[in-house]
């Protein structure tokens, strides 16, 4: 295979650094399937501090790719968290370039 700068770039240049972070590309595929997905299922899923959540939340929020919400559950304050348009489009880009990415590698060698 030969390394010139001819042809289209190769797919691990179009990862976006905020979606491929591993707890955030976790954090928008179960807020995908769930629709919408509260704080404390993501905490259990994901195996992480609240505050490491918290951390994560507040980078897709500030990239406009999930919406938080508070409110409450009976008297128990609650913190649910959607996919924004954005959002959506971004995860399934990424996905793309991984199933690209995937391809490439499975047909070398």
């Amino acid at each position: 295979m030969t390394t010139g700068t001819t042809g289209p770039a190769h797919p691990v240049t179009g990862l976006d650094d905020v979606v491929h972070q591993r707890v955030r590309l976790g954090i928008l595929a179960i807020t995908h399937e769930a629709r919408r997905v509260e704080f404390g299922y993501l905490r259990t899923q994901l195996t992480l501090t609240a505050g490491n959540l918290s951390q994560h939340l507040a980078v897709l929020e500030t990239a406009g790719l999930i919406a938080v919400e508070k409110g409450y559950e009976g008297k128990r304050g609650r913190t649910w968290i959607t996919l924004t348009p954005a959002g959506s489009v971004a995860l399934a880009e990424e996905i793309g370039r991984l199933k690209q990415l995937i391809a490439r590698v499975e047909t070398t060698g």
